[in-house]
């Protein structure tokens, strides 16, 4: 099968990238983002209208992936260290990799079996949550999603949702690597937002990193079908005794560290 023009673009910049050092930026052809502003958002979801389209949302978003996991178009093969997860109690950060639209969902199908009533929320960058229309476009402003934003306004409504969400005992999916690289293997520098929000919360990360493999199956785009394995670490809990700063470098560099040594186990680098 022919390989996708555009997948072969992306796997270009990918590589231009990876020479040049720039593992944080994005390597997708999107288009310019929109500010997200303060009323174009409802984190909490305490309007009725935001609880009817999420719950119209998450049951159409778990059709969509489920039907493609039934014909093979999306494979989670094994998960790993479940138990890391089950060991935390209340809130919590998941950080992961990021490769692929779906690997949100292979997340929360792993962790799905033990939420109860609660919903994994997911972090998502700003332009995801104010470009797309359509049905693409639905799914990403009411999937339980907490867009970042470049306005100041929205930011604060945005870590006020963070440390509600936590203090409640939510989970939620974040990425620190910041940027998306398609069906990309190894790990990339974090940043340290997501830590810095764990420190002044006073709650663990929870580092998941997500290996792959070629499948006999190839996808539309011309490439094999990836076999997902979920490697779920031991949660990394800020030190009380530490400053929010020094924590911020210790749960990072543990982080990293983790993730490191699950690819090298993984790829037997």
């Amino acid at each position: 099968m022919e390989k996708s023009p555009e997948r072969l673009k992306v796997l270009e910049r990918i590589e231009e990238n990876e020479r040049a050092g720039l593992f944080n930026d994005g390597v997708e052809n999107d288009p310019p983002t929109i500010e997200l502003l303060p009323n174009k958002v409802d984190y909490l979801n305490k309007k009725l209208s935001s609880k009817i389209a999420t719950m119209i949302a998450n049951r159409a978003g778990t059709n969509f992936f489920e039907k493609l996991i039934k014909n093979g178009q999306f494979i989670i093969k094994e998960i790993r260290g479940i138990e890391n997860y089950l060991s935390v109690e209340g809130g919590a950060l998941i950080t992961c990799n990021h490769f692929n639209a779906c690997d949100n969902y292979a997340v929360y199908r792993a962790i799905k079996p033990y939420l109860g009533r609660r919903k994994l929320y997911k972090v998502i960058r700003e332009g995801n949550y104010t470009n797309f229309p359509g049905p693409i476009g639905f799914f990403f402003r009411h999937c339980n999603t907490l867009p970042l934003s470049s306005n100041k306004d929205t930011m604060k409504k945005f870590m006020i949702a963070m440390n509600t969400l936590l203090a409640r005992g939510e989970k939620v999916l974040i990425y620190p690597e910041q940027s998306m690289w398609w069906n990309y293997r190894k790990p990339k520098p974090l940043q340290p937002g997501a830590y810095r929000i764990a420190a002044k919360n006073g709650v663990p990360v929870l580092p998941v990193f997500i290996t792959m493999q070629d499948s006999i199956t190839v996808g539309d785009d011309g490439y094999p079908v990836q076999e997902y394995t979920l490697n779920v670490g031991a949660p990394i809990y800020p030190d009380k005794d530490k400053t929010t700063s020094e924590n911020i470098d210790m749960m990072m560099e543990k982080n990293a560290e983790l993730w490191k040594n699950t690819y090298e186990d993984f790829y037997d680098m």
